[in-house]
């Protein structure tokens, strides 16, 4: 089973960019389905962009679609959100995750913050 790391979160400005990052370790990260998820203050946590285990298929939210995308390097154990034109209501704690299956998902990351300013 892997674990998961996130990291890139901060504080930045409406129309700024961020990049997440997540490292993985074990040796079976390839096999693994990879999305990204977000939880604001008082809401229930929702889904944000996932990529199939070899990275040819995305799936976005359309609150994202457009602005965000979901990468990953199965050589180095990692995946990436890119966030660009951020908006304030992008602000949550963002959770890395994975699973054997697309939209099921059995490990989680930590979370990382993410704050945009109006």
């Amino acid at each position: 089973q892997v674990q998961l790391v996130e990291s890139g979160g901060g504080l930045v400005q409406a129309g700024g960019s961020l990049r997440l990052s997540c490292a993985a370790s074990g040796r079976t990260f390839s096999t693994y389905h990879m999305g990204w998820f977000r939880q604001a203050p008082g809401k229930e946590r929702e889904f944000v962009a996932r990529i199939s285990s070899g990275g040819s298929s995305t799936f976005y939210a359309d609150s994202v679609k457009g602005r965000f995308t979901i990468s990953r390097d199965n050589a180095k154990n990692m995946v990436a959100l890119q966030m660009n034109s951020l908006k304030p209501e992008d602000t949550a704690v963002y959770y890395c995750a994975a699973g054997f299956y697309a939209s099921s998902y059995n490990t989680w990351g930590q979370g990382t913050q993410v704050t945009v300013s109006s």
